[in-house]
């Protein structure tokens, strides 16, 4: 499978926005967004109007970054939401919220999603007491996500015990344990991530 090996923070400057890839960096003033906010490369700072696919399309890479999947994954992804009863832009977000990556990152046991798929293929967490090292997987209510026994006198782990997190509301969080619990599936209102994702489906849609 292919992967994305260029500097990270092209992406943010890319959308427009932080999307939040480099973890602590993305905060501070070394922030390339902070810097140099405009578009990577030579005819990054020209001023263009977007048609209705260039909107579509960019909405469709944002999500892309933000959860950080190449386009086969992500197009897997949306199909398998269009299947599902309710509306597709929604489902296809909560599908990506519940990736093992992305719910190893929403419990704050790490810096970026980026680090937390590091961190899941290295195998550092159990799902319900079973070895989970799969990023995509899907999780559900109910699922509870622990760092392994071993891997909890690592210094990262005992960082993360000296945190104050915050999990959002569809989750529960016991740091000392360094254990975390999916209490219920997120809605559409649970989830943050700045996405237009009826963009994605009119894109798809065509």
């Amino acid at each position: 499978m292919s992967r994305y090996t260029d500097a990270n923070c092209k992406l943010c400057r890319r959308e427009g926005q932080k999307l939040f890839l480099k973890g602590e960096r993305c905060y501070s003033s070394k922030c390339a967004l902070e810097r140099r906010n405009y578009a990577p490369g030579q005819h990054g700072q020209a001023r263009k109007k977007m048609s209705d696919y260039g909107i579509q399309f960019r909405e469709k890479q944002k999500a892309k970054r933000f959860y950080g999947m190449q386009e086969t994954q992500f197009r897997n992804l949306y199909e398998k939401a269009a299947k599902k009863a309710g509306k597709t832009g929604e489902n296809l977000l909560i599908l990506l919220e519940t990736r093992m990556d992305n719910v190893v990152f929403r419990l704050g046991f790490a810096s970026s999603r980026k680090e937390a798929r590091q961190l899941v293929t290295h195998g550092h967490f159990t799902v319900n007491g079973k070895k989970a090292d799969i990023p995509s997987m899907e999780l559900k209510a109910g699922d509870v996500i622990r760092v392994k026994e071993k891997s909890q006198s690592s210094p990262k782990f005992k960082e993360v015990k000296e945190m104050s997190i915050t999990v959002p509301s569809w989750m529960s969080v016991d740091v000392e344990k360094l254990e975390g619990k999916i209490v219920t599936l997120p809605t559409r209102a649970d989830i943050d991530t700045p996405v237009a994702e009826h963009l994605i489906v009119e894109l798809y849609s065509k």
